[in-house]
């Protein structure tokens, strides 16, 4: 457990050193307090607040120094025992006595490694750094750089969460001790309004703990919401104790407030939650695929002998009472870090192929999305049906949406990354001339054991991992990294200078006795939040489900989607629709080379000239020539298709 607060500690202190923040600072964690070996005041100090003395005594009594001797048991199984003299005495080992010795000599001569809070005080200095812990007493580096105790009165805490308030000081550290009956975020009350980047460091156990110190910076009447960036190192067994508190999140949230992933805040990515169905699903695979000498990371045998677990039938094959994955993770984490990092790297492999098949097939559950926009304005309100008990009305409505486009910008993709390298390729599409940054992506594995290598594209407004083949097969192109630069600031430019209107439909107020009559594979909940406060909660409709809810709920006609907006409602949707006064032509999603585009079918072979001119353009795919729509132009190509 040391060593992993150490990892802890060194993570925190590597963020607040390197990583640009757009506001105060806050970490919340569960603070060692604990001063040990005193100096009396008038000497010098040179206190060591680390824990090596236990490590220390542990390796001098127990580290084993005893020669043993093998024998056979009356059963005829080779075992050991500890050897002695004709007196009695235990014989020594003096190879073991010198290798304990070195091992104690090199850990004493280890630099000592400060907590955390001691740590981001000795480097930021008091000036700039607001305790909330409950000690009274500190170690503090003092001008003359020497240390010094310094007390702290009880009215400590209430002085320091002022100054924080205030804008003072723009870090904020507190523990348990300080985080109850506190509140920490941009009040709109307060001086210090800016944005909080919330550091979740060493939040144990307990869920409502974590939802506790989460609280203290994400309350109403606040000026922005938080920035939660949970702390972690590169060891992958890790991840057990970041799944466990996704999925206490997660759960307690459903059993306090009524609905999914409301307790998880959506801190937490889905393939975090090693507990959840897609993670148990991979486990079953992952065993299938260890017994059929599938995977690179380690062999069957050699598993079973590190983890002590029994995966083999005494006939031979996969044991039907295979470990849960609790229990697996809890095996795992015994092995050594660049193995268990392996097998994580093969596991969450198979996991994630499970999430991106679900998120492709719009039946991903990502539970309540908030969305924050500039402002909206209800353009209508209809009455979908009140209840006969207790009056409870269900509403369809209209909202006009206006959202500013938030780029990603360059200078923080530099920081991301080191372009030009292998690891991070500019690139530019061919056709469209957008130029988007080629990272590597994690590996996905499929239930036959097969690798699928991939890149994360990232553009100035958006990201998506494509295959190495797919990618290969592609108009992406190499570019230099000074002409990629320029191309991506004159992007991020103009996104910056534009905004988007929307119009979104939202199915609001008593939703559950309505919710299967609702139309649309692609279930979404949304909570829209405007600048001004104002918020709105329900479900989402599209356009071109307006008209089915109408005959399901008795409301008056409504036409179907406009020509102009036909393009992105069936690239939204992934639905199929017939184009205005054309029976046959229908309008439809497909995924070619890993390119979403607008297909018609049911066109007229012998009017293709005629298709063209509109703005069209064919493609001969496996001997069959397939019509397309211009996805930038499907806004002025479909209606002069249905003129």
């Amino acid at each position: 457990m040391q060593a992993e607060t150490t990892q802890m500690i060194l993570l925190a202190w590597w963020f607040l050193r390197h990583v640009e923040v757009e506001g105060p600072v806050i970490i919340w964690s569960k603070i060692m307090t604990n001063q040990r070996n005193p100096a009396p005041p008038a000497a010098t100090l040179d206190i060591n607040c680390d824990c090596k003395e236990y490590v220390i005594d542990y390796l001098a009594k127990s580290f084993p120094v005893r020669l043993m001797q093998v024998f056979t048991d009356e059963d005829g199984n080779l075992r050991s025992e500890a050897m002695n003299d004709d007196e009695g005495n235990p014989v020594i080992c003096a190879r073991a006595i010198a290798a304990r010795d070195a091992l104690v000599e090199q850990l004493c001569a280890l630099p000592p490694i400060a907590t955390a809070l001691d740590a981001i005080i000795e480097h930021f200095g008091t000036e700039a750094v607001a305790e909330v812990t409950g000690r009274t007493r500190r170690l503090v580096i003092g001008r003359d750089h020497q240390q010094r105790v310094e007390r702290r009165s009880p009215s400590a805490n209430v002085a320091e969460a002022q100054s924080f308030m205030e804008g003072i000081k723009r870090i904020l550290v507190f523990s348990d001790a300080g985080g109850t009956g506190r509140s920490y975020h941009a009040d709109l009350g307060c001086q210090n309004q800016q944005r909080r980047v919330h550091f979740l460091l060493e939040p144990g156990w307990r869920a409502d703990n974590a939802i506790q110190g989460l609280g203290r910076t994400n309350r109403t009447n606040q000026a922005s919401s938080p920035l939660f960036r949970p702390v972690t190192t590169d060891v992958k067994g890790e991840r057990r104790f970041i799944s466990t508190i996704a999925r206490r999140l997660d759960a307690l949230g459903a059993l306090t407030r009524g609905q999914r992933q409301t307790g998880g805040q959506n801190l937490f990515d889905p393939a975090d939650n090693l507990e959840s169905d897609y993670a148990r699903d991979a486990l079953t695979r992952w065993f299938q695929l260890l017994y059929d000498g599938k995977l690179e990371a380690t062999s069957f045998g050699d598993f079973a002998l590190r983890t002590g677990l029994r995966l083999e039938n005494p006939d031979g094959g996969l044991t039907d009472n295979l470990p849960n994955v609790q229990r697996w993770l809890n095996r795992i984490l015994a092995l050594p870090i660049a193995l268990q990092n392996a097998i994580f790297d093969e596991y969450l492999g198979l996991v994630e192929a499970r999430i991106e098949a679900a998120r492709e097939a719009g039946s991903l559950d990502l539970g309540l999305e908030t969305v924050r926009v500039d402002s909206f304005e209800v353009l209508g309100d209809e009455l979908l049906r009140a209840d006969p008990v207790t009056g409870a009305e269900t509403r369809l409505v209209s909202l006009e949406v206006k959202r500013h486009l938030r780029p990603l910008r360059f200078k923080r993709l530099v920081r991301m990354h080191e372009i030009g390298t292998r690891h991070a390729i500019p690139l530019r599409n061919a056709r469209s001339g957008k130029i988007a940054l080629s990272v590597p992506a994690r590996r996905l594995i499929a239930d036959d054991g097969a690798v699928i290598d991939r890149r994360r594209l990232l553009r100035p407004l958006k990201s998506a991992n494509w295959t190495c083949d797919a990618l290969g097969e592609s108009l992406w192109e190499e570019i230099g990294v000074t002409e990629f630069a320029k191309a991506w600031r004159t992007e991020e430019e103009q996104a910056a200078n534009s905004s988007v209107t929307e119009r979104v439909h939202l199915a609001t107020g008593l939703l559950l006795p309505v919710w299967k009559r609702l139309p649309g594979d692609h279930v979404r909940v949304t909570r829209l939040v405007a600048e001004d406060g104002h918020s709105i909660i329900g479900r989402e409709v599209l356009d071109i489900d307006l008209a089915k809810i109408a005959e399901t709920f008795g409301l008056v006609a409504v036409t179907g989607p406009a020509p102009d907006e036909l393009g992105k409602l069936v690239l939204a949707s992934g639905t199929p629709q017939p184009l205005a006064s054309h029976d046959a032509l229908m309008v439809k999603r497909s995924l070619v080379g890993s390119e979403q585009r607008l297909e018609l079918t049911g066109y007229a072979p012998d009017r293709l000239d005629w298709y063209k001119t509109k703005g069209c353009f064919t493609e001969i795919i496996r001997y069959r020539t397939r019509l397309f729509v211009p996805v930038s132009k499907a806004s002025s190509v479909l209606p002069a298709l249905a003129a």
